[in-house]
C-alpha cells in the first residue's frame, strides 16, 4: 500500500480540536455549514482518521505567503 502523507506534493493535514474549533470559527465569525467542504470517503480523511463534522487544517507552502492555512469541515 502507498502512504499517501509521505509524498512531497500532498499538503499537511490535521484534525482541529474542539477548542481550536471554537477560535477558527469565532475569528472568523463564521459556522461550519460555510467553510468549504471535503467528503469523508476522500482517502485523506480516511487515513488521518478524520469523523464527519470535523474540521481539518490543510498546511499549504507558497513562495510569497510562506506557509498559509486553509480550513475544510468533514461531510
Amino acid at each position: 500500500m502507498i502512504d499517501i502523507l509521505d509524498n512531497e506534493l500532498v499538503p499537511k493535514h490535521e484534525i482541529l480540536s474542539k477548542e481550536e474549533e471554537e477560535e477558527l470559527l469565532k475569528k472568523y465569525n463564521t459556522t461550519k455549514k460555510h467553510l468549504p467542504k471535503i467528503l469523508a470517503t476522500d482517502p485523506i480523511v480516511k487515513l488521518i482518521g478524520a469523523k464527519k463534522g470535523d474540521i481539518i487544517r490543510i498546511t499549504r507552502k507558497s513562495q510569497l505567503a510562506g506557509e498559509y492555512y486553509y480550513y475544510r469541515v468533514v461531510v
